[in-house]
């Protein structure tokens, strides 16, 4: 897993591993059970299924995970309901970061050919999601992808190569809109247009 190659994680002597994913989604789903009011216990349940959690950090029922231990939480992250984290591999995620709702961040993935798959052939790469950085609504984060600070991805993109810090990314694939600048300081919102 770590060399990032192809490996399987199911199978006789790997019992342990079936194990940690059990336990990761029991947590997940007490997580996802806790009362809407109990916000020390939610933290409680929070730093149980992740591997580390900053302080101020929030993260709305329900998210979803493949081990959970695997991910990793600066201070003051912020994420919307239905997270998924498919993180047999490390997922780190900065200070700071806002995530929308319904974004799929895999650290894990498959080989294109299928004779590599039929035995549950998968690799797992590290994702790395820099402070600051903002994630928006139903994006989907690919394997070993690195997103710099600062960064917004664009709602329903796809990111399969790493996003350089100060930018605005959208698109399946995800590809570089504009830099973030100081007019970006003044902001206003405005409507969409009609198509």
């Amino acid at each position: 897993m770590a060399a990032q190659e192809v490996y399987v994680d199911y199978g006789p002597g790997l019992e342990a591993l079936a194990e940690e994913r059990v336990l990761g989604k029991e947590r997940a789903s007490a997580f996802n059970a806790s009362p809407h009011r109990d916000a020390e216990g939610r933290d409680r349940l929070l730093r149980e299924l992740f591997g580390t959690v900053g302080a101020d950090c929030w993260v709305e029922p329900p998210v979803y995970v493949a081990y959970g231990r695997n991910t990793h939480l600066g201070t003051g992250v912020y994420a919307n309901v239905g997270l998924t984290l498919v993180d047999d591999g490390e997922v780190h995620i900065g200070d700071h970061v806002m995530i929308a709702p319904n974004v799929t961040i895999s650290a894990t993935g498959h080989p294109v050919h299928p004779d590599l798959r039929r035995t549950g052939g998968q690799f797992s790469a590290p994702v790395r999601i820099e402070a600051d950085a903002w994630i928006g609504a139903n994006v989907t984060i690919m394997p070993g992808v690195t997103i710099g600070a600062g960064s917004v991805v664009g709602a329903g993109s796809v990111v399969t190569r790493d996003v350089p810090p100060g930018v605005v990314v959208v698109g399946v694939p995800a590809r570089v809109l504009r830099p973030i600048t100081e007019d970006d300081r003044d902001f206003t919102y405005v409507p969409p247009r009609s198509l």
